[in-house]
Parts: C-alpha cells; sequence; structure tokens
C-alpha cells in the first residue's frame, strides 16, 4: 500500500477500505440470511455447508455464534457500512477529526480481537471452518492492520517523528503482514484439524 502525503488525499488506502468493506458486509449478509432461514426451517441446509469440515451450521447454531446473544453476522450488518462510508468519505475529500479516528480504530480492534477468538474457538472447540466467517476474518485482519498503521503514520497516536516514519513503512508491508497472518491461521488449523486433506475431500465430494 503505498505511502501518501498528508497533503493528499489517500486513494489507495480510501479504496482498500471501500472493498474491505464491501466483501465483509457481503460475507455478513449472506451468514445473516443463512441464520434467518434456519430459524424459519429448522431443516433448512445453507448454502454453504460444504461437507463435514467446511460449513456454516455448526458455527450458526453455537454459543460462539451468537456471544453477545444475537447472531454475529448482526454485527457485521452494521459495522462494515461504517468502513464503507469512511472509504468513500476519503474518496471525497472529507477530513476526519483525531477522536473519529481513534474510534474507528478501536472499532476495528474489537473486531480484530473478536475474529481472533472466533478463529481459536472454530479450529480448537468447534473442529469446522465456515466459508462466510472465513471471508470475514480475510478482510477484518488487513482493515486492522491499515487503519492502526496508517493512523500511526499520521500521528493519531501520538510519537515522534521516527514513530510515523514507521508506521508508514510498515503501512507498505501490509499485504505482506496479512499473508503471514493467513498463513498463521492455515499452519493452526491443519496441525489441529488437519484441515487440508479434509478440505480436499470436502470439496472432492462437492464436485465429484
Amino acid at each position: 500500500m503505498p505511502e501518501q502525503s498528508p497533503t493528499r488525499r489517500p486513494v489507495a488506502f480510501a479504496v482498500f477500505l471501500v472493498i474491505a468493506g464491501a466483501i465483509g458486509l457481503l460475507a455478513a449478509f449472506e451468514l445473516s440470511l443463512e441464520k434467518v432461514l434456519t430459524l424459519e426451517d429448522p431443516t433448512h441446509v445453507p448454502s454453504c455447508n460444504v461437507g463435514v469440515l467446511v460449513g456454516c451450521s455448526v458455527n450458526l447454531a453455537s454459543e460462539q455464534g451468537s456471544v453477545f446473544g444475537f447472531p454475529n453476522p448482526f454485527l457485521g450488518l452494521m459495522a462494515w457500512p461504517a468502513v464503507i462510508v469512511v472509504g468513500m468519505s476519503l474518496l471525497a475529500g472529507a477530513r476526519f477529526a483525531r477522536w473519529y479516528w481513534l474510534v474507528f480504530n478501536a472499532g476495528l480492534l474489537f473486531a480484530f480481537g473478536l475474529v481472533c477468538w472466533l478463529i481459536q474457538q472454530s479450529i480448537y472447540v468447534l473442529d469446522v471452518l465456515c466459508p462466510w466467517c472465513m471471508v470475514t476474518w480475510a478482510v477484518t485482519i488487513p482493515a486492522f492492520f491499515a487503519v492502526t498503521l496508517y493512523n500511526l503514520r499520521e500521528g493519531r497516536f501520538g510519537g515522534s517523528e521516527r514513530v510515523r516514519r514507521i508506521g508508514g513503512t510498515l503501512l507498505k508491508w501490509v499485504p505482506l503482514i496479512t499473508v503471514v497472518a493467513y498463513a498463521v491461521v492455515v499452519i493452526l488449523a491443519q496441525a489441529r484439524m488437519n484441515a487440508i486433506p479434509r478440505v480436499l475431500i470436502d470439496l472432492q465430494n462437492l464436485f465429484g
């Protein structure tokens, strides 16, 4: 992600937020829809059920799937539009106060923490990988790192000019940081669940 001058609109950053927000919203919508359909008809089989390892039913029916007393994807329906709005506003030339960025960052920190916990629960407790959940993980992780490092570069956490330069340098490495985070999840899933062969079997059964 290229570094932007403080006097210029952060176009690449803004476009990333819009795309990430749109993907996250799609995942939240699909999961919410499947949850509603399941509540209407307990025999409903979610379209995201691929096989024994890959599917949504277990996650949606679990306590972890409604950790705050309502289905987790409802949070996404409320939160991802905010990410899209921030991205679109930046493209339009908007400038936000420091407190606004800090609140936005705090929201993404909460989302990142929740995603990390849900990853741990999926791998070590539920023994299942939900496709749309994984899409949510895939966009939450880079969104958190991108916004945090962008705010660090812009000096919104305080700190010296050297700290801001470090933030700007790390911001360019968000794609690599994201890939490393994905790799950690894959390694954990493989070590605990023997995930890769099981996913291949599920896919073979689905398309075979």
